[in-house]
């Protein structure tokens, strides 16, 4: 009896229920859409890009817990994950850049340009014909949602990786 409170878990399998494992993709996906929903309307809702991002972030892990690393079925590639890491990262100082060249503000909204400082020909680039017109925030948005989705999966996928390593001594 004492032997088995000393047990470590075994992290490196799946124990999960067949219930779980059932509903574990439906529900990963819904929570994927909702963060994509949530990315895309951040300039007019609450939530925004940070938001949206842990949301997907959440669907991936999900998924990541209830079939293992190996076994889910939302596989994200290091190759993928480095990819959307640096679109993320350089749509973000390059939108910065933007307003820093041709309003003298990094990260001035060159869309919705409320000083009139911007030429006319950029701020029709990030200007949209609607009511809702934010300029570059939904950009921003998608930029700092990608970044937030590679960074909390990433912490995952090492962390589940760890018990490998530990196995092999």
């Amino acid at each position: 009896m004492a032997e088995d409170s000393k047990r470590t878990p075994n992290w490196g399998q799946t124990e999960s229920t067949p219930v779980l494992k059932l509903t574990a993709l439906p529900v990963s996906i819904i929570m994927i859409a909702l963060g994509i929903m949530t990315i895309l309307g951040g300039h007019i809702t609450p939530g925004g890009g940070f938001q949206g991002g842990a949301m997907i972030a959440g669907g991936i892990i999900f998924s990541i817990l209830v079939y293992g690393i190996d076994g889910t079925p939302i596989k994200l590639s290091h190759k993928f994950i480095n990819a959307l890491e640096s679109i993320g990262a350089l749509a973000y100082v390059c939108l910065g850049l933007v307003g820093l060249l041709f309003a003298g503000s990094f990260l001035y909204n060159v869309g919705a340009d409320f000083y009139n400082i911007v030429p006319a020909y950029v701020t029709a680039i990030f200007h949209y014909p609607d009511v809702t017109n934010a300029g570059i925030v939904p950009y921003l948005n998608l930029a700092v949602g990608l970044k937030v989705l590679v960074g909390l999966s990433t912490v995952v996928i090492a962390f589940s990786q760890f018990k490998k390593l530990g196995d092999d001594e």
